[in-house]
């Protein structure tokens, strides 16, 4: 995932002299601009990547995790959500992310594009680089995949004991009002080739132009989501992903209750196996949702791809040694568990970060994550059942803010993207710590909000029209039985 709206083939032929209502309007050229093979097959491999770490590969990491009695529910909770919300994007979800919203484009899009209105095998999307871009059905598929993982990484918060008709309801209502316009708000902008063109044309204006070009090029900035008019960085989803899910994941166990026995009666993980097979799919898929975040097969997506790697395995044995100091014992499920948390801290800032400062990334979030998943978790006493909100939310904010630190090119980081001072390629932007890093910040606190807030909205209006959470006897009998009428094993 990237900060790139969907961009139709005539934005290259921007006509920057045209004005209406304060936005450039752009004209088609002449000739279409024509995506390379080479970019397309890279996006293609990326979206089935992603899909990859969700079904089965999340199913199965949260699967392991619960009782037996509950692991068939698990596994349909995910795969309905990723079906409902395939099909949510293509009805209206792309359009509310990647589309002008006119008075409210600060925050959403609108339905311009509409059950994929428009949008054809000759429409094209723009990638990081000026002059690139990749056919747009293989943009809205690739982004479809981060709109499906996002809200089945929450489930993992109350697993095991919520309804699935108020899990379907709540999934609807949540991408709808909650991740939509939070991708726009972070990703949604006019491309490099839109201001490339508006900053060239400002720079050959005359004297008497120079007003009319300046307005343009302001136009064309204005044409973005408020994070991403903030100045906050994130490659692949630390805010729109993982902090987002993350913190409803936190308000939805707090809102539903405990489990029942919860603190009294063992609930260990039933097939570690499981969890193990699915958290090597996700470190698998992720290199798609990572390096496929680029766009375009290049160095930066090369750089996504080492960050992948070497953050996820610093996380894993910090983790890994710091359980081995505290409890006497190195676990398999520590270690996985820091690897999926280094994998969440590296998200944001896979293309931004350096090597180095992916592995130093890697070893605080994996270390901060299990003091967040044992002495913080035991001491405030709420039931995240899988962690949800120990390892994305906290991982997603220390990935998030870390991101304004490593980015700087003298700790190693790919800089500032900067398309305004060399027009028609991107440049190195100034590094400003105090800038970078609040702007960060704001993103973090914006999101923990917005998505707190209107979680816990979304989930009482869940609650008054279904009911949120199954009965006593239902849960003490398991969900595959109860809710589903089949098991997962039998004996």
């Amino acid at each position: 995932m990237n900060f790139r709206t969907s961009l139709r083939a005539g934005l290259t032929g921007l006509a920057l002299a045209t004005l209406t209502a304060g936005v450039a309007l752009a004209q088609a050229p002449a000739t279409p601009p024509v995506p390379n093979k080479g970019d397309v097959a890279f996006m293609m491999s990326s979206t089935i990547l992603v899909l990859l770490m969700t079904v089965p590969g999340l199913a199965l990491f949260y699967g392991g995790l619960v009782r037996s009695k509950n692991m068939l529910s698990v596994l349909t909770q995910v795969f309905a959500i990723v079906s409902v919300v395939c099909i949510l994007w293509v009805a209206y979800g792309y359009s509310l992310a990647f589309t002008n919203g006119g008075g409210l484009n600060d925050f959403v899009g609108g339905f311009s594009k509409a059950f994929l209105k428009g949008v054809d095998a000759t429409t094209v999307a723009g990638t990081f680089s000026n002059g690139v871009y990749i056919p747009e059905f293989v943009y809205v598929c690739f982004q479809m995949t981060f709109a499906c993982i996002t809200p089945a990484l929450i489930v993992g918060a109350f697993a095991e004991r919520m309804k699935f008709s108020a899990l379907l309801l709540f999934t609807v209502l949540w991408v709808t009002f909650i991740y939509f316009p939070m991708a726009h708000m972070v990703w949604y902008w006019g491309g490099p080739d839109a201001v490339g063109n508006a900053a060239k044309a400002l720079a050959e204006a005359g004297a008497d132009g120079k007003a009319a070009a300046q307005a343009a090029l302001d136009a064309v900035n204005a044409d973005a989501g408020m994070l991403f008019k903030w100045g906050a960085l994130d490659f692949a989803g630390g805010t729109v992903v993982h902090i987002n899910a993350g913190i409803a994941g936190l308000v939805g166990c707090i809102l539903i209750g405990k489990r029942v026995g919860f603190g009294k009666e063992l609930m260990a993980p039933h097939s570690l196996t499981m969890t193990l097979i699915g958290a090597a799919l996700l470190w698998v898929g992720w290199f798609g949702f990572n390096a496929g975040s680029n766009l375009e097969a290049n160095g930066t997506a090369g750089l996504a791809m080492l960050n992948t790697f070497v953050a996820t395995a610093a996380a894993a044995l910090a983790w890994l040694f710091v359980e081995w100091a505290v409890k006497g014992k190195p676990s398999m499920l520590g270690m996985v568990s820091g690897a999926v948390a280094g994998l969440v801290a590296v998200t944001p800032a896979a293309g931004f970060a350096g090597p180095m400062g992916s592995i130093v990334l890697g070893l605080v979030a994996g270390a901060v994550c299990f003091v967040f998943c044992t002495t913080v978790k035991n001491a405030l006493g709420y039931d995240d059942s899988l962690d949800v909100f120990g390892i994305h939310c906290v991982g997603g904010i220390i990935g998030a803010i870390a991101t304004g630190i490593l980015v700087n090119t003298t700790l190693g980081g790919a800089g500032i993207p900067d398309y305004s001072s060399k027009p028609g390629e991107l440049a190195v932007g100034a590094y400003e710590f105090g800038p970078a890093v609040m702007s960060q910040v704001k993103a973090v606190l914006f999101t923990i909000v917005f998505s707190g807030v209107g979680s816990a909205i979304l989930y009482k209006i869940v609650d008054l029209i279904v009911g949120l959470r199954v009965t006593t006897d239902q849960e003490r009998e398991g969900l595959d039985i109860a809710e589903h009428g089949e098991r997962a094993y039998h004996s």
